[in-house]
């Protein structure tokens, strides 16, 4: 079998290419290629679950754009298909003076993005909201949500198969080359080569491994990032209602440690932000010589590490001590206490960054001959998943020629 196109990456943006190449082009038999055995086992299925809502993202930008986009289609999809998820909206706290330039900002954002319903709130609107949370200022933001991700992502791939029978998921084979032919590419996995037409790159974590082995020149490197969470105890659960959120940092690309109710009902509370040693690594000592080399040895990561470095170190300490982390939590809401919290699961965000330590932060597609490689795509690609396999299937129609 030659596949008219093969799709590497069985994350949420993955699934949601193959949906929408599929739904597209009902006649091509498509592969998707996974190297777990289950979809969404990396970035999507170790997130917050958050369905994000447009409001930081740089208007014009493709996060603003898509991230809108890919929301109401997201929302729309779990609907139609009984995905599990709540639209409950969430509010962003100012506790400090010096936090209300950029609550302003995002709230500019949040109206220039078309993030319906987002308003200024006081304090006593917070507490009315969230009980427990105390802040002097900030926005409500209905729109924003819940969803299970991992779910979401294998109702993708199911109503895709279910279109053409040809067309197949091939889970625990992992990519380990990539032979370009003249008109036909062989994918070399751990399980065989399968061979397609015309490629579509969703690797994630190691986009830019394959993008070399594709033939691709990139200068930057994808840098992991663990996120640690803890989970509030059900006796605690009470004192979060929805989401809250901190006032962002605006030089760093994370939202800031947030609490988050989960569509199980479970409450978390996270994530920081460190460097990590593996890139697939969600243990704190989870260790890969290969990925630690590599990192290590780029330039990059050294200007960021040198560039953010109280940051980093107080991200570090607060990675290996559950005082610390209490201590930014009870920032939001003062009446937890240590009993309150316990360890969650973590996660790892994949950041394509500069050599000159910049976290590339907007969504980045590029194409090499008969491939489309998706090499950025960190938070909130999960939310905008659909508009994005809605632009790259508009683009492989274009690129490729596809009818």
């Amino acid at each position: 079998m030659t596949y008219d196109v093969a799709i590497i990456g069985g994350g949420i943006v993955g699934a949601a290419t193959f949906y929408k190449l599929q739904s597209r082009f009902p006649e091509l038999k498509l592969a998707l290629i996974e190297k777990e055995a289950l979809l969404a086992n990396h970035q999507t299925g170790h997130n917050s679950g958050v369905i994000h809502s447009g409001l930081y993202y740089k208007p014009g930008s493709y996060k603003a754009k898509n991230c809108v986009q890919g929301r109401r289609e997201l929302v729309a999809f779990a609907k139609e298909h009984k995905v599990a998820h709540d639209v409950c909206g969430k509010i962003v706290v100012a506790t400090k003076e010096q936090e209300l330039p950029e609550l302003e900002k995002i709230y500019k954002n949040g109206v220039a993005n078309d993030t319906e319903g987002v308003e200024k709130i006081t304090a006593q609107q917070i507490k009315e909201i969230e009980p427990f949370c105390e802040g002097i200022a900030g926005l409500w933001v209905p729109c924003t949500g819940i969803i299970d991700f991992r779910g979401a992502t294998e109702k993708m791939v199911e109503i895709g198969l279910s279109l053409q029978p040809e067309s197949k998921l091939f889970l625990q084979h992992e990519v380990t080359d990539v032979v370009k032919g003249e008109s036909v590419s062989s994918v070399i996995t751990n399980k065989g080569t399968i061979k397609a037409k015309h490629l579509v790159f969703c690797a994630g974590l190691f986009a830019d491994r394959l993008a070399k082995k594709d033939g691709v020149k990139l200068k930057e490197k994808v840098v992991g990032f663990r996120g640690d969470y803890y989970e509030l105890t059900d006796d605690a659960r009470h004192k979060v209602r929805n989401l809250i959120y901190p006032v962002p940092n605006p030089a760093m690309p994370f939202l800031g440690v947030h609490f988050t109710r989960m569509t199980n009902g479970d409450v978390e509370c996270g994530p920081n932000a460190v460097f990590t040693f593996k890139r697939e690594g969600y243990g704190k000592t989870d260790f890969s010589l290969k990925d630690t080399v590599d990192a290590l040895t780029y330039g990059g990561t050294w200007k960021l590490f040198f560039n953010n470095m109280s940051f980093g170190i107080n991200e570090y300490r607060r990675a290996f001590s559950k005082r610390l982390f209490l201590k930014t939590l009870q920032g939001l809401i003062p009446s937890l206490q240590m009993e309150d919290i316990k360890p969650g699961r973590a996660g790892v965000r994949a950041l394509l960054l500069s050599q000159d330590g910049d976290t590339r932060d907007d969504f980045r597609i590029e194409y090499h001959g008969n491939s489309i490689h998706v090499l950025n795509a960190p938070s909130p690609a999960a939310t905008a998943s659909l508009s994005i396999g809605g632009y790259i299937a508009e683009e492989a129609e274009k690129h490729f020629g596809l009818k």
